[in-house]
């Protein structure tokens, strides 16, 4: 369908004399009846799902680091977009502004903003009376030229400027903009400029932007009657084309213009079955966002040299953007000085190599063109033998070269002009079965740190080839196992180590065949596939294109087999049966080439659609990878893909995986999608000069509808098995949100260890527009809240309890998942055994049956892979990463919230252990002695007093009926979503570069500085005490964090208090013990923090007491061991004590230190995590 910008173009070429005339304005009533329009139902949408979602972002990022906001609105129009953020949000708005200059807007929103009720008020706490200015907001205003009034308001500064109705007619919009930015509030924490703006890409002339989203979905319906599109054009066009000046101007009667404007409108609308009567048009809506530092680009242009010859970009996607600015280091002191000004200021980066991405280059984002760092070096290593050193700007094509004539190879991609963002992100090519992918044969790097502006190398990198200044850095082997798959993401590369094979000597057949029908798809493709097997040897393998030629679908398959020099035309050449003359043409013409030589082999090159469509064509491209090609599933999609493709330039390319791609674990590279036969490109391709066209706009969405309906084949059982969709391809995917619903399914169960090392070296997220990974640790989880991972002994319950709680939390509004942790390892075990994998899952009689040889598989699946059990852990939660609860059954390892919370830190992991009787046990089904049992998960003591862990709640369920599990669901599990933990974690401010650069502090203690803080807290805590507070016998709290929160506690609780404190401020008799360093504390020092003595006084703990522990933080875990030490040592037993904390940051692994350490049977609970370094 046509976006709004092509029909606004289309209908300004009808009165082109007249576009830039003043004469034509539209009136305030022209203004409010193309307004109504737009926001009609199809309109209100773009509000609900873009505009107020982001701005709610926008709104809490500010409420971080203040407590109230102060809001100036330009061109509101008759009702504020601020009346539909949260009603916390509202209450948060202490000043509202706006400037609106339709008269009739302006009344309107006056008296919108008034007519709010005593129970829902629109804005409720605003200090004085909104100041709504029925004028234009001048660019060029100043106080000289102003009103009492207007100086007054020019004087006001705010903490966000708001275009929630774009920039339509504002020129130029660098001055506008600029003007906003100087009514920011300013300090650490400044203030922020939002321009929503719906089509066409904007460019703000060198402005530089904070952050940016976009919604390339969004549509606008109007009605198709000729009164409303005489509106709704001459709103689009900006200007009243039926005015008598605009006749005048073209020489046209009113009735011939209105005729033309109205049969363009309807030529260009689509028109949908499910809409009748309506006219559909793309109409694609983003945000920008600057900060008060947004002008400060010629700071970096005075040290940084631009890039001023005009170099072609070869995705045509991005050539349509405008960068504030595109430098061209020469010098790596250069790059790092970027990095330090990207970091300092809060920006991001693009990094320009081949420029295939299409989010290589981005419109107001400083991009970084590495096509200075050009050098290919030849090298040998006595460990890894010949290596190639390749320098990040290289292509592939030149890197191919170098290689070849010296007799080398490596395994890159089948495009010569790609760049270091394929090999860094994978790179699939015809050497992969061989030798696999491009990032596999990585083995060093030398890179810029984005998180400290450093210079690191990583793994092998020869001592010739690492910069003067080069350090290697403590997390090596983390960041280069990162590298080898999504280098884009976790730093700058400045070059990479690869190790080198022998080079080879290719020979290529082509078939092709047609495909009339639905049987010859299934055929042909199960051809392909059985043609090259697993049993054949690795330098074999077949690529097949699905395309179109004069209307008709066809097949055409490519064998490559490659050789050392020297040995071709051999007799025993491999030729698969599979393709037989009677049902598949064989192209005479067989090509023996080198590695140089194979890039024009390629089918699409060479051949397809007169060979890449004449070179005038243009495309998009995703990549996903399937399993069981010829399976009729994966076969009936593919053919119906094609079948409905916008243009007959499109095509899938198929490229076979298997052999070495396969030999190396999931979880050796970043690169975590291993288990895959075929990687599917569905490729959209249009003509050049229908850029920018409705035909470009339907062949992306082709795209990426496509990519979704091939990841939406599994099988019944929801899991992956072949037939079947098992990844999506990272190298591709960025910021655009289509690719948001991609990324979970990208870098497999490695993504979340990803994401965590992400953090950890970009923790400022410069690198933001790579694969979505974010700096939320918890990025597959996007929506994933919390995690109840049930436990118990089998036949305890555990399924039950689960599938009751879950409708419970639907009725609430929060989308439930309940998973089984074991059924990927019964899957496996029937794949294995021939067992029957529907009895497996769903009979519990058989289940038992097979328990003991399942326990027996699963030990020798771990003895092979230790990391099975966190990988089956994070496979779940990805799976769930549209969820907001996931409720984990089949699990029984001991102390699971320890283990695995720090995996998914910015999500809430509690532990429910079932309890039932032996003999209720085995009434429903256990034939287990449960002392002994264990399951295909994992194995250790069922009986709970024997273990070594307390687990967050015990639940007993030797009951009939389901009343006893809802109402522990109700007032146990629920408070854990409860609007006062969401609103507890917003009083908790960060502070991104405090004390350390690559630390994000959260002040945890200034909850107690808000209204309502500390008494809010105080009743979580005491809300959320999982055991009986009459029981308890004190509340042992150690300075400095937790004296302010235990004191209130201790006092609703009715309980006494006990101080810990430093050994020397008490007085005799004490028990003592030698405290480590707090996490805090080792970040502020400059150097090592002394142990300290701490302390309390003897004999006020009464024997045989419960106590419960308050702090502000679990970090590291180390203040808290030193006060459990102090504990043991005064005589309270580790079971009888509990842990309260307002703030836990999983990612230190303070839990499993303290289980380690011996402290596992202590109940620990914490309100709010965080997922922040």
């Amino acid at each position: 369908m046509a976006t709004l910008d092509t029909l606004k173009r289309a209908l300004r070429q009808i009165a082109p004399t007249f576009a830039s005339s003043r004469d034509g304005r539209l009136s305030d009533a022209d203004h409010k009846a193309g307004l109504e329009i737009i926001k009609n139902e199809s309109g209100s949408l773009i509000y609900r799902d873009f505009i107020i979602p982001q701005l709610n972002r926008q709104l809490d990022y500010l409420l971080k680091s203040r407590s109230d906001i102060s809001v100036l609105e330009v061109g509101p129009g008759p009702r504020t977009v601020f009346a539909d953020v949260p009603i916390y949000l509202r209450r948060a708005i202490r000043k509202y502004d706006a400037y609106e200059p339709n008269k009739l807007f302006s009344a309107s929103l006056t008296e919108w903003i008034n007519a709010g009720t005593e129970a829902d008020p629109t804005l409720p706490a605003l200090k004085s009376p909104p100041c709504i200015r029925q004028s234009p907001f001048d660019p060029e205003n100043e106080v000289t030229n102003s009103s009492v009034e207007d100086t007054e308001t020019i004087k006001q500064k705010y903490d966000i400027v708001a275009f929630c109705h774009s920039l339509y007619g504002l020129t130029p919009k660098r001055r506008y903009i600029e003007r906003a930015l100087d009514l920011l509030i300013t300090g650490p924490q400044g203030g922020i400029v939002v321009v929503f703006h719906r089509d066409g890409v904007l460019n703000f002339d060198g402005l530089v932007a904070h952050h940016m989203a976009s919604f390339p979905d969004a549509v606008l319906r109007v009605a198709d009657d000729d009164k409303t599109l005489r509106c709704f054009t001459t709103y689009v066009t900006g200007f009243d084309v039926q005015s008598e000046a605009n006749c005048r101007f073209n020489k046209m009667p009113d009735d011939e213009l209105t005729t033309k404007r109205l049969s363009v409108c309807r030529a260009l609308g689509s028109r949908h079955e499910d809409h009748p009567g309506l006219l559909t048009f793309s109409a694609p809506d983003s945000m920008i966002v600057f900060n008060q530092h947004s002008t400060t680009l010629p700071e970096l242009i005075a040290e940084v040299p631009i890039r001023e010859d005009a170099r072609v970009i070869k995705n045509r996607e991005a050539r349509r953007q405008h960068p504030a600015c595109t430098f061209g280091p020469t010098e790596i002191a250069q790059i790092q000085r970027c990095v330090k000004w990207a970091k300092k200021y809060g920006f991001g980066l693009t990094v320009l190599g081949g420029g295939h991405s299409d989010h290589c280059v981005l419109s107001n984002v400083v991009c970084l063109d590495m096509s200075s760092f050009d050098k290919v070096h030849i090298g040998r290593n006595a460990t890894h033998g010949a290596l190639i050193i390749v320098d990040a700007g290289c292509n592939t094509g030149g890197i191919v070269r170098v290689a070849t004539e010296a007799g080398l190879a490596l395994p890159l991609g089948a495009r010569p002009s790609v760049g270091a963002g394929l090999w860094l992100q994978g790179g699939i090519g015809h050497q992969a079965r061989l030798h696999g992918l491009a990032c596999d044969s990585i083995i060093g790097a030398v890179m810029v740190n984005v998180g400290s502006g450093e210079l690191l190398y990583v793994g092998c990198v020869p001592r010739e080839y690492r910069p003067p200044n080069a350090h290697r850095p403590k997390n090596d082997l983390d960041l280069l196992w990162a590298i080898r798959g999504a280098g884009s993401n976790v730093g700058i590369v400045l070059n990479v180590v690869f190790r080198a094979h022998e080079a080879l000597t290719f020979e290529i057949r082509h078939w092709s065949s047609s495909l009339s029908n639905n049987e010859k798809t299934r055929l042909r493709l199960s051809e392909v596939e059985k043609s090259v097997d697993v049993a054949v040897p690795g330098n074999l393998s077949v690529d097949a294109f699905l395309y179109h030629d004069d209307g008709q679908l066809q097949i055409c398959a490519s064998l490559y087999q490659c050789y050392p020099p020297g040995s071709l035309h051999q007799p025993n050449l491999h030729i698969p049966t599979q393709f037989r003359q009677d049902t598949w043409n064989l192209d005479d013409k067989v090509k023996g080439v080198d590695g140089i030589g194979l890039f024009d082999t390629e089918l699409y090159i060479s051949t397809m659609h007169g060979g890449h469509g004449g070179g005038k064509t243009s495309s998009f491209k995703r990549c996903v990878f399937l399993k069981g090609l010829g399976r009729n599933n994966v076969a009936d999609c593919l053919e119906a893909i094609m079948r409905r493709a916008p243009t007959p330039l499109c095509y899938i390319h198929l490229l076979q995986g298997g052999g070495a791609v396969r030999d190396i674990p999931a979880d050796g590279t970043a690169f975590g999608c291993r288990d895959w036969d075929y990687a599917s490109v569905l490729t959209g391709v249009w003509r050049r000069d229908q850029d920018g066209s409705k035909f470009a706009n339907a062949a992306v969405q082709w795209v990426y509808d496509a990519a979704k309906e091939l990841i939406s084949l599994t099988n019944k059982h929801g899991e992956v098995t072949m037939g079947a969709c098992v990844g999506v391809y990272g190298a591709d995917l960025g910021p655009d949100p289509r690719d948001a619903s991609l990324a979970p399914h990208a870098f497999g169960a490695n993504r979340a260890k990803l994401a965590n090392i992400k953090h950890q070296v970009d923790p400022y997220n410069i690198l933001r527009y790579s694969c979505p990974i974010s700096t939320d640790i918890s990025t597959p989880l996007k929506m994933l809240k919390c995690i109840f991972i049930i436990t118990g002994a089998s036949c305890a319950g555990k399924d039950h309890f689960a599938k009751v709680c879950c409708p419970i939390f639907l009725h609430r509004g929060f989308k439930t998942k309940v998973s089984s942790i074991s059924d990927a390892t019964k899957i496996e075990y029937a794949a294995a055994t021939g067992a029957d994998l529907d009895l497996l899952l769903y009979d519990r009689q058989y289940k038992e049956n097979h328990r003991p040889a399942l326990t027996f598989f699963f030990k020798e699946q771990v003895i092979k892979q230790p990391n099975l059990p966190v990988q089956h852990f994070l496979s779940l939660v990805a799976n769930a990463s549209d969820q907001d609860v996931l409720f984990i059954t089949g699990m029984r390892d001991a102390a699971p919230v320890a283990s695995y919370a720090h995996h998914v830190p910015s999500i809430k992991v509690v532990e429910i252990h079932i309890t039932a009787d032996c003999q209720v046990r085995r009434d429903r089904g256990s034939t287990t002695d449960p002392h002994q049992e264990s399951n295909g998960a994992s194995a250790p003591e069922s009986n709970l007093a024997a273990s070594d862990h307390r687990p967050t709640f015990v639940f007993e369920d030797n009951s009939d009926g389901d009343a006893h599990i809802q109402e522990f669901a109700e007032h146990r599990l629920l408070p854990h979503l409860c609007d006062g933990i969401q609103q507890l974690s917003r009083m908790i401010h960060h502070f991104p570069g405090f004390p350390r650069p690559e630390v994000d502090f959260c002040h945890v203690l200034g909850i107690a500085q808000q209204p309502g803080g500390l008494e809010l807290c105080t009743e979580l805590l005491h809300s959320h005490f999982s055991d009986d507070w009459s029981k308890v016998g004190a509340i042992v709290s150690c300075e400095t964090g937790g004296f302010i929160f235990a004191p209130t506690l201790a006092v609703k609780a009715g309980v006494p208090m006990v101080p810990v404190r430093e050994a020397s401020k008490l007085p005799p008799p004490t028990v003592t013990v030698m405290k480590p360093s707090s996490h805090i504390s080792s970040l502020v020092a400059e150097s090592g923090v002394p142990r300290t003595e701490i302390g309390m006084s003897s004999d006020t703990i009464p024997a045989g007491s419960k106590v419960v522990v308050v702090d502000d933080v679990l970090a590291s875990g180390m203040t808290l061991y030193a006060v459990l030490q102090l504990l043991v040592k005064a005589g309270v037993r580790t079971e009888d004590v509990s842990v309260l904390v307002v703030a836990e940051f999983p990612i230190h692994r303070g839990r499993e230190m303290l289980h380690k350490k011996g402290f596992g049977k202590v109940g620990i609970q914490s309100l709010v995590v965080i997922g922040t370094v």
